[in-house]
């Protein structure tokens, strides 16, 4: 999992790539729920690079991507949303393997 230092690292994640930003909070209770699921998350789906977004540090980001709910994740490739799991619900394992699997499989499709 990256995590970003600032605006100009996150932006470089943006433009290219597969990646999945996982936004979350160090407050958030549902997001300690599902971090420890992370790594088996990211080892099923080795086509993205997984980047962890501080909703508070990256508050102008997360109201620009609409992120009101954590934790959320949204998926760009090449710099363009191919999918989002954004809610305030907490999110299990399974629901996030089965929605990475969804968006590539859309992409497969195209």
């Amino acid at each position: 999992m990256i995590i970003p230092k600032n605006i100009e690292d996150l932006a470089t994640y943006v433009e290219t790539g597969k990646n999945v930003f996982f936004f979350t909070a160090n407050w958030c209770g549902d997001c300690s729920f599902i971090k420890p699921a992370m790594p088996e998350i990211e080892a099923a789906h080795p086509d993205y690079t997984f980047i962890e977004v501080d909703r508070d540090v990256f508050m102008d980001v997360a109201v620009e991507w609409g992120i009101m709910g954590i934790p959320s994740f949204v998926v760009i490739e090449d710099g363009k949303e191919t999918g989002r799991l954004v809610n305030k619900l907490r999110k299990t394992k399974e629901e996030v393997n089965a929605f990475l699997t969804s968006v590539a499989g859309k992409r497969s499709q195209i």
